[in-house]
C-alpha cells in the first residue's frame, strides 16, 4: 500500500482520547484502529504480532540473515488524537503541487500564510488538510503511516540488510498515558524513536517536563440581593486564581525554552466551579518553581476565603528526556545521518510538547523524536505534507540500515 493511500485510511478512523475516562486505552474505538494494525502487520508477515490487555500492539521485522546480533531498535508511534477537536468523520483534502498561497478549507475558513508563515516552505509539495471542521490526525497517523509504509518496503526488499527492528503503536498518548503500561522489557529494544515530531527535518531529544493542575473552588451561593459578606463565588475565585498567574507566562506569550501555564478549561456555577491547568518547562528548576506559585496562590485564596475552599490537584505527567538520551550519543548521531541521507536538512530544537519518548527514555528505553511532516496539530488548520512523509519514511528506512553497520 502506498504511503498516501495508507495515511488516508488511517485518518478515516475515529481515534480520539478522553482525559475524563477511568478505562485504559480511554476510548474503545481506539482499538479498532489498532486491531486493524496488528491484521495489517501479519498481513505483511511480520512476527511476535500481538496487541495486549492494555491496547498496544506491537511486532517485529526479523534480522537479515547474519545480522542476529545487531542492536535492535524500535520506531513507535500513537493512534489516539487529541480530545481538542473532533476527530469524526475526517474528509482530507489534498492539494498537489502546492502554489505557496492562502489554503481555503471550507466556505468560513482559511488557512493564511500570514498567520501560518510556515506553509512557504511547502510550495510545490502534496499537501493533506482538513476541510476545516475536524482535526486531520496526522499527529500522530502520519508517524503510524510512515512507520507501517517502511515496514512494508523492508519486507519486500531483502536486499537491504538490517538487525532486528520492533514497532510499536501506543493508545492515549494526548492525555499523557500513552506509555503507563508500555512493557519496555517485552518491547526488547536496546534504542527506539518516537516518529512523532512535526516539521520537516525535526530532530528532537529535550521536552518539557509537564505537570497537571486541577483547580476544585467550592462556593457558597446566597441570593444576589443579600449576599454582602456571604456570598463565595466560585467562578470568581477561579477567575482570581488564574488572574494571580503570570500573563506573561502564558503558551502565546512564550516561545523556544520558556515555559507556561496553560488555561485549558473552566466550568461551574456559584456554588461549585472547577478549573484545569498544564504545566510546562524545559528547566526542572523553573517547573518546580511553577508548581510551587500556584501552590502559594491556592494558599493565598484560601488564606482570604477560608480553608479548602479553594483544592488543588497536582500530578506529574512526564520529564525532559534529554538526561536519559545525551548518555548515547550514537542514537543523535545515527538520526542526523539518516536524515541527511534521505535529503533533509536536520533541525535540532527543543519539542514544546512530550511524547511518548520522554517517558520511555525515563523507563530505560532512550527515545528521541522524528519529524512526520504534519503541521497544526491538535485543531481544523492542521495538515501535513506528503513529501515531506516520504522523507520520514526514508529515514527510518536509512536508520534501519545504518543500526546494521
Amino acid at each position: 500500500m502506498e504511503l498516501k493511500e495508507r495515511f488516508l485510511k488511517y485518518v478515516g478512523f475515529d481515534t480520539q482520547s478522553d482525559p475524563e475516562s477511568d478505562t485504559y486505552p480511554s476510548t474503545a474505538k481506539q482499538l479498532v484502529l489498532l486491531n486493524y494494525l496488528v491484521e495489517e502487520m501479519a498481513g505483511l508477515g511480520l512476527a511476535d504480532i500481538e496487541l495486549d490487555a492494555n491496547g498496544y500492539a506491537m511486532g517485529t521485522i526479523p534480522a537479515s540473515p547474519g545480522y542476529e546480533n545487531r542492536p535492535v531498535i524500535g520506531f513507535i508511534a500513537h493512534v489516539d488524537t487529541s480530545p481538542d477537536m473532533s476527530g469524526s468523520h475526517i474528509n482530507p483534502q489534498v492539494i498537489e503541487n502546492y502554489d505557496g498561497k492562502d489554503i481555503r478549507l471550507n466556505d468560513q475558513v482559511t488557512m493564511t500564510v500570514s498567520d501560518f508563515p510556515e506553509l512557504a516552505f511547502y510550495k510545490g509539495h502534496t499537501l493533506i488538510t482538513t476541510d476545516g471542521t475536524t482535526l486531520l490526525g496526522a499527529d500522530d497517523k502520519a508517524g503510524v503511516a510512515e512507520i507501517m509504509t517502511a515496514a512494508e518496503y523492508l519486507m519486500q526488499h531483502p536486499e537491504i540488510k538490517h538487525g532486528k527492528i520492533r514497532i510499536g503503536f501506543t493508545p492515549d498518548e494526548e492525555i499523557g498515558k500513552g506509555v503507563d503500561f508500555f512493557n519496555v522489557k517485552q518491547f526488547g529494544a536496546k534504542f527506539a524513536y518516537t516518529v512523532d515530531g512535526g516539521f520537516e527535518g525535526e530532530l528532537e531529544y529535550e521536552n518539557f517536563n509537564a505537570a497537571s493542575a486541577k483547580i476544585e473552588v467550592q462556593g457558597r451561593n446566597i441570593h444576589p440581593g443579600y449576599a454582602k459578606d456571604k456570598m463565595i463565588n466560585a467562578l470568581q475565585v477561579v477567575n482570581e486564581l488564574n488572574n494571580l498567574l503570570p500573563p506573561c507566562q502564558r503558551p502565546e506569550h512564550t516561545e523556544g525554552y520558556e515555559g507556561f501555564y496553560h488555561l485549558v478549561s473552566i466550568r461551574g456555577e456559584v456554588e461549585m466551579a472547577y478549573s484545569e491547568y498544564i504545566i510546562r518547562d524545559h528547566s526542572r528548576a523553573k517547573f518546580e518553581e511553577k508548581k510551587r506559585f500556584i501552590q502559594a496562590a491556592v494558599a493565598l485564596l484560601n488564606e482570604k476565603y477560608g480553608e479548602n475552599v479553594v483544592k488543588l490537584t497536582l500530578k506529574d505527567q512526564y520529564y525532559n528526556m534529554r538526561e536519559m538520551v545525551e548518555p548515547y550519543p550514537e542514537v543523535i548521531d545515527k538520526a542526523f545521518q539518516a536524515m541527511t541521507e534521505a535529503g533533509v536538512q536536520p533541525i535540532v530544537r527543543p519539542i514544546r510538547g512530550g511524547t511518548d519518548g520522554a517517558r520511555l527514555s525515563y523507563m530505560g528505553l532512550p527515545c528521541p523524536n522524528l519529524f512526520t511532516g504534519g503541521m497544526n496539530f491538535h485543531g481544523k488548520y492542521e495538515y501535513c505534507s506528503l513529501d515531506t512523509m516520504h522523507k520520514a519514511m526514508q529515514t527510518i528506512l536509512n536508520l534501519a540500515k545504518l543500526w546494521a553497520e
